[in-house]
């Protein structure tokens, strides 16, 4: 099994994210945060992957800690999961649509961190989550996991789609990505190492 659990203590947060790559039965999030538990829903449940957060912060004052920190373990638990990455797809690529919305994210498993993240989410805030953290997270998440992300909402009106659109496109990616294929001997990269 491909599994990591990591804890982050900081005076800002308490994280503790677990992830299995291959046992997607338990999916259990509690960020304080009822729109980003919903995402990260999204993302486990399409990418197949089991999840558990838990996480305390400190949402007096906002809740761009809690979000960015916690995409910040779960960029390191992909990266412990995956070790030397050998055997792996190492690219993911999902469209997803979501009424009038369609998003795009693409993944490389490259050992570099890179994202670029064009969306334009009009409505500022959806119940406590202030919007604008969304492209945080996807950026802690990218630079901790090590890989390249481009996530595009390609079009769509509606904020809370646009954002749920880019979280299930993300875990669709990922589970293209961290997929096992037989075919592929060693480590998937021409310099032997990733």
């Amino acid at each position: 099994m491909r599994q990591a659990k990591i804890t982050r203590n900081t005076q800002e947060t308490q994280i503790t994210v677990a992830l299995n790559l291959d046992d997607a039965s338990t999916i259990k999030i509690n960020s304080g945060i009822g729109f980003l538990d919903h995402m990260l829903n999204a993302f486990a449940k399409h990418g197949r992957f089991g999840l558990i957060v838990e996480a305390k912060g400190d949402l007096n004052v906002d809740p761009h800690h809690t979000t960015e920190d916690i995409a910040i373990v779960l960029g390191q638990c992909f990266k412990q999961t995956l070790g030397d990455k050998a055997g792996i797809e190492r690219f993911g690529t999902a469209f997803v649509p979501m009424d009038e919305t369609l998003a795009r994210v693409v993944i490389d498993l490259s050992g570099r961190s890179y994202l670029v993240f064009d969306a334009e989410l009009t409505n500022p805030r959806l119940g406590t989550y202030d919007t604008e953290v969304t492209e945080d997270f996807f950026q802690g998440f990218a630079f901790n996991a090590e890989l390249n992300c481009h996530a595009t909402v390609l079009y769509g009106r509606n904020t809370h789609h646009k954002i749920e659109a880019l979280f299930k496109a993300l875990g669709r990616a990922m589970r293209g990505a961290v997929a096992i294929n037989p075919e592929v001997k060693g480590i998937p990269s021409t310099k032997g190492v990733i």
